[in-house]
């Protein structure tokens, strides 16, 4: 994908993301989800999903929500995309983490990070970060599963 140079307006609105993942509910949120919420099969993975009322639940919905929103700033060109992607790593994260689960998630919602696996599509090195992570979450995952064995 040809780059174009980001402008001061792409670097308010990274910084005006930035600020919003720093509010207090969306901080544990995200703690939640990428610390705390570590699905080993697609029934784990559904558990908050299916938990309306829940912390959990509201808080799987506002940081996938807010990701999705965010990558949608750069799909429909009102962010730059290399820029964004230099600054914000946490999307494709949450897209290795939950690549395992994506095509059963999707029978129940089929635009279940729809977006990000877009973005991911468009740019090369989204690609390779997210090969990586999910390299890096694999690993993650043996580890744990063997220290519980």
């Amino acid at each position: 994908m040809e780059s174009t140079l980001a402008t001061a307006h792409d670097a308010e609105l990274v910084l005006k993301l930035y600020d919003l993942r720093r509010e207090e509910t969306m901080r544990k949120a995200r703690h939640w989800i990428a610390a705390e919420f570590n699905p080993q099969s697609f029934e784990e993975f559904m558990a908050p999903v299916q938990a309306w009322g829940t912390e959990q639940n509201a808080w799987f919905r506002q940081v996938t929500s807010y990701w999705e929103m965010a990558v949608a700033f750069v799909l429909h060109g009102a962010l730059n995309g290399d820029l964004f992607l230099d600054c914000n790593g946490e999307p494709l994260f949450l897209y290795a983490k939950f690549r395992p689960f994506l095509a059963e998630a999707r029978k129940v919602n089929p635009n279940f990070l729809m977006h990000t696996e877009r973005l991911i599509e468009r740019y090369p090195a989204a690609q390779e970060r997210v090969e990586s992570m999910a390299r890096a979450l694999e690993a993650r995952r043996t580890k744990a599963a063997e220290a519980r064995a």
